[in-house]
């Protein structure tokens, strides 16, 4: 009776919000989703809407046929870091949306965006009304430099500065001032990297891509002519992929400004190296011989190693960056494992900006989830939370925000085996019915929050395209939420 009572509450929710035109859409819906709900069938939920949400939401839809998915997004829309972290200039690492949006229009996913679990709805009422919750809502914090100064204008995490150029709604008033010559970033993984590329790009090849209007609108008016990348260790533990650094050799009117001093005695360690990195290494090596004396370009970037950051150095105001004092280190150890030890020697480097690039971090969604602060993860074997029956996670609140759009989907292959094992072995009891998505939606509805369905996301979609070809581009994504939720509702 309960659920009967909670299906026409939502219905009544559909209809009276959908409008004249959208009563036949709601109807189908509901009727879906109402016929797809009765009986036992498994119902899981899925607690955030990107790569590690999407992956686990299909692999679970293709290993079992009557397992019904429902997946809650923060925002209107869904794809999260690839929608908001994949460089504007790598539209191919996109196409993965294309395998995401065939999992959204499955007959038994469903997506509602606009739910701010944690806020919206407790994790415990999502655990009453599924039989299995997964908690794949990624990294969405900064890592703090902790170190005096980092809080002078001009000083930028990387996570802010990508949201920024990507249409991050929470980033869109970051306003960074570009008109500095010189740039440090501390970090030499491949965001680092995205970051400089984006920063001493030529304006023709980023016109054409869905990068932010009032991004461009900056970068053109940009005075950046030199971009240092500082990492704590050697040239043998950069983080960035071989892709990324020939991106940055390669990219026009732009040359290597490397320290030949920094890879001295390199050479006799390459024949002991894994064939990534030793390829990665002969790349570096070769930029820096063909530097020498190479000075007729108009912008300049640069690795800087073994050095950490002690202090960002305020300008002549006191209120903004004038520069940062990088500690000079030396290592213990070899390869990966090789650790940065201080030297005791400083350096002061002249910059106008400094952009932090050492890491995203998670944060705790709920007070009844377990979550170890140290590692900012959500505490796991294998993807069941630990000492809590029925929780899952994957993705980077799983393992911590390390690895490429790959990796996290093996990682949610690998916690949706684990929720598919403990159905098959009862350690989950389907034999109970559970409300699902009926009982959310009445509960939102009671709180006044209204979701965003993924035909509804198809048409903010469709208006980001059409703007975006209006000016010649692949996209021009709409910046504000509420400008978002009009779409979608009209």
């Amino acid at each position: 009776m309960r659920r009967i009572r909670g299906s026409c509450v939502a219905l009544r929710w559909m209809l009276q919000t959908s409008g004249v035109h959208g009563v036949h859409g709601a109807l189908s819906s509901f009727v879906r989703k109402l016929s797809l709900s009765s009986g036992s069938r498994p119902k899981v939920c899925i607690v955030g809407g990107g790569p590690a949400g999407f992956y686990t939401a299909q692999h679970l839809l293709k290993a079992r046929d009557d397992v019904i998915v429902d997946v809650y997004e923060r925002l209107p829309v869904p794809f999260g870091l690839v929608r908001f972290g994949v460089a504007p200039d790598h539209p191919e690492v996109k196409n993965v949306i294309n395998t995401f949006t065939q999992t959204a229009q499955h007959e038994r996913c469903f997506f509602h965006g606009n739910v701010n679990v944690g806020v919206d709805v407790t994790v415990k009422e999502l655990k009453k009304a599924y039989h299995a919750v997964v908690l794949s809502y990624g990294a969405e914090a900064n890592r703090c430099m902790g170190v005096p100064g980092e809080d002078l204008a001009g000083v930028f995490s990387a996570r802010d500065f990508v949201g920024w150029y990507n249409g991050l709604p929470s980033n869109q008033k970051l306003n960074p001032d570009l008109n500095c010559e010189t740039v440090v970033i501390l970090g030499q993984g491949n965001v680092a990297l995205d970051v400089a590329r984006i920063l001493l790009s030529p304006l023709d090849m980023l016109k054409k891509t869905d990068i932010t209007q009032h991004a461009l609108e900056a970068l053109t008016a940009s005075r950046v002519r030199r971009v240092l990348i500082v990492g704590r260790r050697g040239p043998l533990q950069i983080a960035g992929t071989i892709k990324e650094v020939r991106e940055m050799i390669n990219l026009p009117d732009t040359t290597a400004d490397m320290l030949p001093a920094d890879f001295k005695g390199i050479s006799e360690t390459l024949k002991d190296l894994p064939r990534p990195r030793k390829r990665l290494t002969e790349l570096l090596m070769k930029t820096v011989k063909n530097d020498a004396g190479d000075h007729g370009a108009d912008k300049r970037w640069g690795f800087r190693f073994l050095r950490s950051p002690v202090e960002v150095l305020p300008g002549a105001d006191g209120k903004r960056a004038g520069g940062i004092r990088l500690a000079v280190n030396k290592l213990e150890g070899s390869g990966e494992d090789a650790k940065a030890v201080p030297t005791g020697q400083m350096e002061d480097l002249e910059c106008g900006m400094v952009i932090s690039s050492i890491g995203y971090k998670s944060l705790p969604i709920d007070p009844c989830v377990p979550f170890e602060h140290r590692g900012a993860i959500i505490p796991n074997d294998m993807g069941r939370v630990l000492d809590t029956a029925g929780l899952y996670c994957s993705g980077w609140v799983k393992r911590g925000p390390t690895g490429v759009i790959a990796t996290t989907m093996n990682d949610s292959f690998d916690t949706a085996r684990v929720l598919l094992k403990d159905m098959k072995e009862g350690t989950l009891d389907l034999s109970v019915n559970k409300p699902g998505a009926q009982e959310i939606t009445a509960l939102l509805q009671e709180r006044g929050v209204r979701t965003v369905s993924f035909s509804e996301w198809e048409k903010i979609n469709l208006e980001e395209v059409q703007r975006g070809e209006a000016a010649g581009k692949a996209r021009e994504k709409l910046l504000d939420v509420g400008e978002m939720l009009a779409v979608a509702w009209s």
